[in-house]
């Protein structure tokens, strides 16, 4: 087993992914034909449907988002792992490279768990190549850690200037903006969670001012009677794991109903629950889209042409 943290292996490796925004760093930089393993949440691009599935979760993804964190918790607490490995899987694929992160152990398998993998089948050829993004800039340095341990190094960087060059032309659209409303991201509703990171940065560049609680912009726990009291302009409902329907389901929480109706954005038209699974949680080539979408909800009279491109991964509620 190899750990990769810049270097390069054979031109054209086996490759399994064990994180969804791995896979679309992977295909992005043109490598689709080596993907031979994904992981359970991989779903993008569709080219990757049914290739073998190397992870699984170690509780019901169905549940309620309260029931959900009361369970990823007490795993943690008594050191379990919220992603379980498929090690026969992992021995009869045999890949030269695999990606995973060191970034969450509620996101994806962690790097403890599959480094314990890799030594139970004896894979000593097998490199790893774990991720840890927590801005925009380090989301750029990922692409071209893979890309790097890949041996398409090139291909890292074009991707590194065509994902820059999208967000910048956004910016230049939105800088002279004023004003730029309190916008709070919302990754999670039972407990409510704020989401800073790369997604604080993705609101600054949609022309929004980002309401994070640490000063280490570091996603956060927060209360109800905190998000009133902020009082945000506009909330973008972000669930991490979540597509728009699950989101909805949660949503029909008679508790839940009262705390966002509290909310000034509520009253005024301005809260949306957005496809947090297929965007803004996932650090990959698609944050591009993820600043546009937030722009177009941001300001939304001034975008009519991004509400419309993206309208799937956004909906209203009141």
């Amino acid at each position: 087993m190899t750990m990769i943290s810049g270097g390069s292996v054979s031109e054209s490796p086996t490759i399994v992914s064990l994180i969804a925004s791995a896979t679309e760093i992977v295909c992005a930089l043109g490598l689709r034909r080596n993907l031979i393993g994904v992981s359970h949440e991989c779903d993008y691009p569709e080219e990757i449907k049914g290739l073998p599935t190397l992870s699984r979760p170690q509780l019901d993804p169905q549940r309620t988002g309260h029931e959900i964190d009361r369970r990823v918790r007490e795993l943690v607490r008594d050191g379990l792992s919220v992603y379980e490995v498929d090690v026969e899987a992992l021995q009869r694929l045999a890949p030269e490279l695999i990606v995973t992160q060191d970034h969450c152990e509620v996101c994806a398998v962690s790097l403890k768990d599959l480094e314990a993998a890799t030594r139970s089948v004896m894979l000593k050829d097998t490199a790893i190549c774990s991720l840890h993004p927590s801005s925009l800039e380090q989301v750029c340095r990922d692409f071209q850690r893979v890309a790097s341990a890949a041996g398409v190094a090139t291909r890292g960087d074009e991707l590194v200037r065509t994902f820059r060059r999208r967000l910048d032309a956004l910016r230049q659209q939105t800088d002279t903006i004023r004003p730029q409303p309190r916008v709070a991201c919302l990754e999670w509703l039972q407990p409510p969670m704020l989401a800073a990171g790369w997604v604080a940065e993705l609101v600054e560049i949609a022309g929004g001012q980002p309401i994070v609680v640490d000063e280490q912009r570091s996603f956060s726990t927060v209360t109800w009677e905190q998000v009133v009291e902020l009082d945000p302009d506009v909330v973008v409902v972000m669930p991490c794991g979540y597509p728009i329907e699950h989101t909805l389901v949660d949503l029909e929480d008679s508790t839940l109903q009262v705390n966002l109706r509290r909310l000034r954005a509520t009253s005024t038209g301005h809260l949306y629950i957005a496809d947090g699974n297929a965007y803004f949680n996932r650090p990959g080539p698609r944050l591009a889209d993820s600043a546009e979408i937030l722009a177009a909800l941001i300001h939304r009279d001034r975008f009519s042409e991004l509400r419309s491109h993206h309208a799937q991964a956004f909906t209203g509620w009141a």
